[in-house]
């Protein structure tokens, strides 16, 4: 009986088949890692994009150019008994040209050419001095306030003088004024506190988010006082008391459902139920709030009963071994053990609601709403509606203030969501 023939010295071993299956499997894991890497990256660029896009647009909104002149209010211009009557405008109008040497022509082109560039709170300033103090007529006063928003675009660079006269608002000889002006040092930069300070205006160097804020604010509380309440009882009922019967899979079905409609479809419900036949008041964060919590009701409710479902059965049996009745098990140990996770869900439903827009366009918060609300029933609008306002406008400004709403909307976001992992962090518990 002869040995069977080894191979050579230096030949190569034929594969077998397990370790050709090992190989192979090995290998797709390689390029699964490499998708998912890439998956990553490409998600990361896009984000990158997106957020340098905005912040890119709209930084320059909290950068402000001022101006500050010494207005002479001549007895003989101004009336004690008609304040509200006076040109203000056109007498700061010609304080500027007493600062740029120039006078006004015959036609009056000069002074209708500088108020062009002087926002009109310069007037306004000056009817609520006089109001609050009359003996101001016949003094000089000085006033501090910001120009055009075509003129602080030249002063940051978005409006060149080497474009064609004809394709920009402000033409040669606007330029050289605000030039000299600047030269002359009375135009001052500095931090536009307004953007925060102001409502909205039709004005856009005197617009403002305070007026979204506060009624983000409002209709978020009003959301948050009706769906984290009803949503987690509602959870807590169906994870722990209900009869598991062809009922409760019904309603367990319509709210797995009930979070993938289309939000507009909130929007129209909130119409013909809180408007049309409650009558609430149309634009006002009562409403909103109303509309808003029907929305984030399904998201709160599925987030709480997975958090209640993630709590070990031990603790329930030890409570019931120890003579707790059900009520006590659930509401003294499994809630509490569960809070981590419903506040989670609770504070992230409130984000996005928080940035929802069709529902609130079906209820009238689109209309122009220049003040902060003046309670929950009063007219108001927040910040994606302010943002879908602002982008719709003609003036160049406002698209500037436009990606400057939406920073200030991205913090709020940001700040909710790092709310949320930060409880979840603190008060979560592994088993």
């Amino acid at each position: 009986m002869t040995d069977a023939a080894l191979p050579a010295a230096g030949a190569r071993r034929p594969q077998t088949a397990a370790e050709a299956h090992l190989k192979k499997r090995h290998r797709t894991e390689f390029w699964f890692k490499v998708q998912g890497i890439a998956a990553i990256v490409i998600a990361l660029v896009f984000l990158v994009v997106l957020v340098g896009r905005i912040v890119a647009q709209g930084y320059t909104t909290f950068e402000t150019h001022t101006l500050s002149i010494p207005v002479h209010l001549t007895a003989d211009r101004v009336d004690p008994n008609a304040l509200e009557g006076v040109n203000y405008d056109y007498l700061v109008a010609e304080a500027v040209m007493k600062k740029l040497g120039v006078q006004d022509d015959d036609l009056g082109e000069t002074s209708a050419k500088v108020m062009e560039l002087i926002s009109r709170d310069f007037g306004f300033q000056l009817l609520n001095q006089l109001k609050a103090d009359k003996s101001l007529i016949g003094k000089t006063v000085t006033v501090e306030g910001p120009f055009k928003a075509d003129a602080d675009l030249y002063f940051k660079g978005q409006i060149k003088r080497s474009t064609a006269q004809e394709d920009r608002k402000l033409d040669d000889q606007q330029l050289a004024w605000l030039d000299k002006l600047k030269a002359d040092g009375v135009v001052k930069t500095g931090f536009n506190t307004h953007f925060f300070t102001n409502s909205d205006s039709t004005e856009p160097e005197q617009a403002g988010v305070l007026g979204a804020v506060v009624g983000s604010t409002m209709m978020l509380l009003i959301t948050a006082m009706i769906a984290i309440p009803v949503g987690v009882l509602t959870a807590v009922y169906l994870e722990e008391f209900a009869p598991k019967n062809r009922w409760t899979d019904v309603v367990e079905v319509n709210i797995n459902n009930l979070a993938a409609v289309p939000s507009i479809v909130y929007g129209l419900l909130g119409l013909a139920l809180f408007i049309n036949w409650l009558h609430v008041p149309r634009s006002s964060p009562l409403v909103g709030g109303l509309v808003l919590a029907l929305m984030a009701l399904p998201t709160v409710i599925i987030a709480t009963r997975s958090s209640l479902k993630a709590v070990p059965p031990s603790i329930r049996e030890a409570a019931l071994g120890i003579g707790a009745s059900k009520a006590q098990t659930v509401f003294h140990h499994v809630l509490p053990l569960a809070m981590p996770g419903v506040m989670t869900g609770a504070i992230l439903s409130l984000a996005h609601a928080l940035g929802e827009t069709a529902p609130l366009l079906m209820i009238g918060m689109v209309s122009f709403v220049p003040g902060v609300p003046d309670g929950f029933t009063g007219a108001s609008t927040v910040l994606p509606v302010q943002v879908f306002i602002w982008e719709n406008a003609s003036e160049r400004a406002f698209h500037e203030r436009t990606a400057a709403a939406i920073i200030v909307l991205l913090v709020f976001m940001i700040l909710m969501n790092a709310a949320a992992v930060i409880l979840r962090r603190r008060f979560e518990r592994r088993w």
